[in-house]
């Protein structure tokens, strides 16, 4: 089963999304993918460190996600993705359009495919105020274009708040 978790900044998309990847015993594979830019975020990492179960095998991958999915790929295992929009920001940050665009498309080629059970959990970034500069709207904009081509792509679409899940498309969550 392919899954897109969506949610605001501290909704409980993270906690659902690690729920739904150790549903069944099967093998975890945690795929980080935030940079630990500074000191704020470097906190941020160290406590979802320190909240995943210790079993659970981790990747840090802030650029090369497909690569890894092709890699890791398992029909014994769920792959859990935490974060897609930081990963869409690292790859903007990289200022590079072509490997960017190279990137998203391997990863949505990859997806499809892979025998694992897949997690991906993504902050909605389109429902607050349009922001006031041209990156941000754009990183608003890429955000949004990818959660629709992996709507269509995943089994499950759930949006949490408030720690709520709601699920869009597919079965409820147990």
């Amino acid at each position: 089963m392919k899954e897109l978790v969506l949610g605001g900044v501290k909704s409980g998309k993270s906690a659902l999304g690690a729920r739904l990847a150790a549903v069944g015993g099967r093998e975890v594979l945690f795929v980080a993918t935030a940079t630990p830019g500074d000191e704020e975020m470097r906190r941020r990492i160290a406590r979802h460190r320190e909240s995943r179960p210790a079993s659970w095998r981790v990747v840090e991958e802030p650029l090369r996600l497909a690569a890894v999915l092709a890699r890791e790929d398992d029909a014994g295992r769920c792959v859990l993705v935490d974060c897609l929009t930081l990963w869409l920001n690292n790859l903007l940050d990289g200022d590079d359009e072509e490997r960017m665009r190279g990137e998203i498309e391997a990863f949505l080629d990859v997806l499809p495919d892979m025998a694992a059970d897949v997690v991906l959990v993504a902050n909605e970034t389109g429902l607050g105020v349009m922001p006031a500069n041209a990156l941000a709207r754009r990183f608003c904009d890429e955000a949004g274009l990818l959660h629709q081509r992996l709507g269509a792509l995943c089994d499950r679409v759930i949006t949490v708040s408030a720690g709520l899940p709601l699920v869009l498309k597919g079965p409820p969550v147990g």
